[in-house]
Formats: structure tokens, C-alpha cells, sequence
């Protein structure tokens, strides 16, 4: 099935005969937990551009759930990757330190939020971050609870999987789960009672927490509350900067750690470059990683130092956190995102896409909403617009369609019904609004289906 537009360029079905031949011996040697959402192996990535390994390129919309907003192989980053490679590649810190692992810390020291004195230590994934995040908050205050909120996804290793709201996939079979870990609610203006107001939901949740401390857990005892500032896997959902500063009041008032989970708000996605500035919220905690280095595989976790003092020794750590790799992919991640400006183009992304939509919502009646900040777009497709009944086949089926078409998407949400956008930020404006149009005709034609 050839097509070809400006980016857009397939020259076979998706996926074509080399990548269905890679699927038989996917599916012979890997397991099947391991979700794919593109039924095709990559060759070559080039910016918000994918080639896979029958020659067709595809706009990419998914960014590696998040972890590509610097895009594709940045030239800079692949450069400083080729001249680390050849000093050394990871003596372990650990074992024998190195200078990137101390720049790295000291550059996120100073931009993360707050005049502060912090301190910052490195690690492999997003969910080893928030497991350490909960390590030390434990340490810190000498108490057991800790709080996450519903919707919310913060990894899938034992704490973190614990914390983290959606039974299946990723919680179906896999317990019993970690002790002392609560969930919240957390605003959902869409899907609120007809007739409240954004206040009324906020006031309503916050009034929960004293319930809570009075019937599950005293707030003495709660050693921290971890939230995602804008909710991921849970569908993109955006709190109001009410809420998320009352319930750092809530923690303030009794003692209790604020931790920002920016695995993947992080890195200019949100139009700044940590989405807690929005809310004008300095956190004790803040875990990252996806788009700290391109894609590479480092987390960080950084904080008020006292706080960051507390394990001794030897308490946190890892044979892999802090790659020398990850430095030095980072590092350069960061001066392209201040050179380029990157969060603000996060920003004119999100415009882009909100007045695209704006402009076909009235034609197309599954779109209940379309949520953004900066470049973190949500489309919540429903039954209808009354009724607001998440429609999670006709999500599959745009999905499906869409890559077929050359446009790499993926769904998110309790529900998964929710649409979510998150192509890299040095996407051009040509190959966004490309992107859009093949949505847009998907939509369409599944309208008239």
C-alpha cells in the first residue's frame, strides 16, 4: 500500500514481509508481557521521524511514552555519546566516581524548582527513582505511610507498582502489594457531577484528606504524598494549581513530604521545564527521568539536601544508576532544551493542536475533550458527547488505523479511551500539522463507519 506525503513515506503495509518475520521471532523468543504499540521494528529515528526496517517512515506521536522530547538521535547528544564511548563506559560509581555523574547533579540542583540547598543521585529507570524517592522519605521522617492518588502511575516495580492506580495491566495477578500505601481521588473536571464547579471538586477531595487521617492513617504517621503534576498513564488528566497547592499545604501542616513524580512531565514537556512551575509548587522530593537524556537510561531523584542526607552510606544506590552515558546524554539533553528553547516550543505544539481541534470537534461527535499543557495533548474519545461513556474499541480502532497510515500514537486512561500526544518537541510545524491531518482523517472516516 504506497503513500506518500511530505514526512509521511510507506512503501509497504504495516507492518511489511522483514517486520513480519521480526513478529514470528518476537513472538517465539520474547514473552508476551511486553506491550508493543506499533507492529514494526525500527531501523532509523531522525527527530519526530521513524524508519522502520521495510523502508517506511512514519511521524512519530508517541515519543517513546514521553522519553524523546529532545527527539530522535540529537546530533549534539549522539557526539558527546561517541566521545564518552571511547574514555570509558561505566566504571561504576559505586566503585570508582566520575566527573559527569557531579555535573549532572549540580546542573539539576540548580533548575529544578526552589532557592533551596538540594541534593540530586542518579539511578536506571523512573519507577527505581520513586522506590528511592520512598526510601528516603521513610528514612527522613521515621514514619510508614505513604499516599499516591487514583489514575496515578508511577512504575511497575514492587513499591512503585503499589502506588500506582490501574489494575490491569499492571497490577492484575501481582499481589500481594507493598503495606501502608493509600490512594486519594484527584480532580477529574471532565468526569465531575454535573453542575460542580473546579472549586467544588478540589474542596470536596481536600476534605477527604482530614477524613482519612481520622479513619485509615493519623498524619503523623504518613511520611509523604507522591503526585504526578499532570496525571500520564491516567489520561492526562490536569489538576488545578488550587488543588495541587493545598494539598502541599496539607502536607506542610503536618509534616508530611511533597514528592513530585516528573517521569514524565519532566524535560520541557509542559511548556516549562518541570510541570510543578505551573503551580507554583517547590517540592521536598522530585523523581525523573524518560526525557532527561534522549532516551538513554537514567533517573534522578533530587531534594532538599537534609532530607537527601538522610540514608547513610551504602542505604541507596545501584550498580547502574548514573551511567557515565546517561551524564553525558543529559547534560547535553538540558543545553539543548535552554539553547533551543524547547519548553516554550512545548507551548506553540500544544496551541497547534488545541486550535486544530477546535476547529473539527464540531464534525467529529466522539471527541468529549481535548486537554493540553504545553505538549502533552489528551483526546478523550466517548460514546457520545451527553453521555461522556468511554469508548475504548473506537480508541483501538483510530489507533490501529492511524499507524497503518504512517502516524505513531498510543492510548492511555482507566478507561483507555484517552488519545494522547506526545511527539518530540523539535517536531517541525509541517510535520505536526501532517500528523494532525492523518488523525483528523481517520476520524473522519470512522465517523461515516
Amino acid at each position: 500500500m504506497p503513500m506518500k506525503t511530505e514526512s509521511i513515506n510507506l512503501v509497504t503495509a504495516i507492518p511489511g514481509p522483514k517486520a513480519t518475520e521480526l513478529l514470528k521471532r518476537r513472538g517465539e523468543h520474547v514473552p508476551r508481557g511486553p506491550f508493543n504499540t506499533v507492529p514494526s521494528f525500527i531501523a532509523k529515528g531522525e527527530e519526530a521521524l521513524v524508519t522502520d526496517v521495510d523502508g517506511n517512515t512514519l511521524i512519530d506521536f508517541g515519543g517513546a511514552i514521553g522519553s524523546l522530547n529532545a527527539g530522535h538521535c540529537p546530533p549534539t547528544v549522539v557526539e558527546a555519546l561517541k566521545t564518552q564511548i571511547e574514555k570509558y563506559l561505566h566504571p561504576c560509581f559505586h566503585v570508582m566516581m566520575y566527573e559527569p555523574y557531579i555535573e549532572l547533579a549540580e546542573k539539576l540542583n540548580e533548575i529544578t524548582p526552589g532557592a533551596h540547598k538540594k541534593k540530586t543521585f542518579f539511578l536506571s529507570s523512573g519507577a527505581e527513582a520513586v522506590e528511592n524517592a520512598i526510601k528516603i522519605a521513610r528514612k527522613y521522617t521515621g514514619r510508614r505511610a505513604i499516599i499516591s492518588f487514583e489514575r496515578g502511575f508511577h512504575g511497575r516495580t514492587y513499591m512503585a507498582m503499589s502506588l500506582t492506580s490501574k489494575v490491569k495491566p499492571y497490577k492484575n495477578g501481582f499481589g500481594p502489594f507493598a503495606p501502608d500505601t493509600y490512594k486519594m481521588p484527584y480532580p477529574y473536571y471532565y468526569r465531575a457531577p454535573e453542575g460542580m464547579t473546579m472549586d467544588e471538586v478540589d474542596e470536596q477531595i481536600l476534605k477527604q484528606f482530614q477524613t482519612f487521617f481520622l479513619s485509615e492513617v493519623p498524619a503523623e504517621e504518613v511520611a509523604a504524598v507522591i503526585m504526578e503534576p499532570v496525571q500520564g498513564e491516567g489520561g492526562f488528566v490536569i489538576p488545578s494549581k488550587n488543588f495541587i497547592q493545598k494539598v502541599k499545604q496539607i502536607c506542610e501542616e503536618y509534616g508530611i513530604l511533597f514528592i513530585a513524580d516528573e517521569v514524565q512531565t519532566g524535560f520541557g514537556r509542559t511548556g516549562k521545564m518541570f510541570a510543578m512551575e505551573h503551580f507554583e509548587v517547590i517540592p521536598d522530593l522530585m523523581t525523573m527521568s524518560k526525557s532527561i537524556a534522549a532516551g538513554l537510561p537514567i533517573s534522578a531523584v533530587t531534594g532538599k539536601a537534609e532530607i537527601m542526607d538522610a540514608p547513610l552510606s551504602g542505604e541507596i544506590g545501584g550498580t547502574y544508576g548514573g551511567s557515565p552515558l546517561g551524564c553525558v546524554a543529559a547534560l547535553e539533553v538540558i543545553k539543548m532544551m535552554e539553547k533551543e528553547n524547547l519548553p516554550e516550543r512545548a507551548n506553540k505544539i500544544g496551541e497547534t493542536i488545541i486550535r486544530f481541534f477546535q476547529e473539527i470537534r464540531d464534525d467529529i461527535p466522539f471527541i468529549g475533550e481535548v486537554r493540553t499543557l504545553g505538549a502533552m495533548t489528551s483526546i478523550e474519545i466517548v460514546k457520545n458527547r451527553s453521555g461522556k461513556e468511554p469508548n475504548k474499541e473506537l480508541t483501538g480502532k483510530i489507533l490501529q488505523n492511524a499507524h497503518q497510515r504512517g502516524l505513531i500514537l498510543m492510548s492511555a486512561g482507566l478507561y483507555g479511551n484517552i488519545i494522547r500526544i506526545l511527539s518530540p518537541l523539535v517536531i517541525t510545524d509541517e510535520q505536526l500539522l501532517e500528523g494532525l491531518g492523518v488523525l483528523k482523517e481517520v476520524m473522519l472516516e470512522l465517523r461515516e463507519g
